[in-house]
């Protein structure tokens, strides 16, 4: 059984950056990844999926992201970037490895696996979203007919071909497939719990990323950072979104009430057949693996920063604003990396 001083659980975006900024210390550094090779969740992204910003502003800590030649990074892109920044960086990474549970020691914590285990003194949880997909459950649901799965399942438009499509959901996911699979679908309808609210068409994740700044600056001041300006909206206008809007397909309704054999009904009564509903209704943090601690309540984790308040030697990082603001995109992850690399070292110093 090996042992380390930081055991990193993830090697997407997230864990490599805390890896990144833990270099710099003297503690011996091991992640652990369940994929079969680098490029974390982005593996598992549909194939049109795009960045929503520039390469030069979807960089994790140290290296810049190489431009791509196109204005936003394909998904591809960002999976090539971020095998070259591990291996640039030689960092210490076993996979695949799904860690099935992490348990406390005198001396730390206990990793395991199906087949192995490791001990270390510190642990951080990068596991991200991907394998916790969200789906709402709605009365009937079990006796419809049709396909369904989570947008975490999709990859193309090319398989519903001439079909009934029904895309659950009112963010950024839910609108660009909706934009794809209209260019192929018989039919589509598109169903948010409330209407979905667009950003200006020249505003892209530059600007969120910005705003998620102050909103971090104003928390680090004591100020209220609801109080901020903004109030843009949610869904970016990239060009298929743009294209969606004007074929005129990207407007929605409102939620359903049952689900039939046939497709869906709303509470007024009125019916729509369909092949496939598509959720695009989000993911909760993937931490089953924390179960053994006793600290998860809702899927989440007690937080002070990245560190959890209830289990000392345990970071968690990337899982969005809960554990720093836009901590769950590329260049947001940085700044809690940094101080999460920032408190390890000081927290195992302070045991030495």
């Amino acid at each position: 059984m090996s042992f380390h001083d930081v055991i990193i659980i993830g090697a997407g975006q997230a864990g490599l950056s805390v890896a990144y900024f833990l270099r710099r210390t003297n503690l011996s550094v091991l992640l652990l990844d369940a994929e079969e090779a680098g490029g974390g969740a982005w593996q598992h992204g549909w194939n049109s999926l795009k960045l929503f910003s520039p390469a030069n502003w979807s960089s994790i800590a140290g290296w810049p992201m190489p431009a791509s030649g196109d204005q936003y990074p394909t998904r591809d892109h960002v999976i090539d970037y971020l095998r070259k920044y591990e291996a640039r960086y030689e960092l210490q990474i076993e996979r695949p490895v799904l860690v099935t549970g992490v348990e406390a020691k005198e001396q730390g914590f206990k990793v395991n696996s199906e087949s192995r285990s490791w001990h270390s003194r510190a642990v951080v949880c990068a596991t991200g979203t991907w394998r916790n997909p969200f789906v709402p459950e709605v009365e009937g649901m079990a006796s419809f007919k049709g396909e369904q799965l989570h947008s975490a399942q999709y990859m193309s438009p090319h398989s519903f071909k001439e079909k009934r499509v029904m895309v659950v959901g009112g963010g950024n996911s839910g609108a660009q497939i909706l934009a794809e699979i209209s260019l192929f679908a018989d039919s589509t309808i598109w169903v948010t719990l409330r209407p979905p609210s667009f950003l200006p068409d020249e505003v892209d994740g530059r600007v969120l990323f910005e705003r998620a700044t102050a909103r971090w600056q104003a928390q680090q001041e004591g100020r209220d950072p609801d109080e901020l300006p903004g109030g843009f909206g949610d869904i970016v206008m990239v060009p298929s979104v743009v294209d969606a809007r004007r074929r005129g397909v990207l407007h929605s309704v409102g939620p359903f009430k049952r689900f039939t054999a046939e497709g869906v009904q709303w509470a007024d009564g009125y019916a729509q057949e369909l092949d496939a509903v598509i959720w695009c209704t989000g993911f909760n943090p993937s931490l089953q693996l924390l179960e053994p601690l006793g600290i998860l309540s809702d899927s989440r984790v007690k937080v002070l920063g990245t560190q959890a308040s209830d289990r000392p030697g345990l970071w968690l990082v990337g899982y969005g604003d809960w554990t720093g603001a836009a901590s769950a995109t590329l260049i947001g992850v940085m700044r809690t990396a940094r101080s999460t690399a920032s408190e390890i070292d000081h927290f195992l110093s302070q045991s030495d």
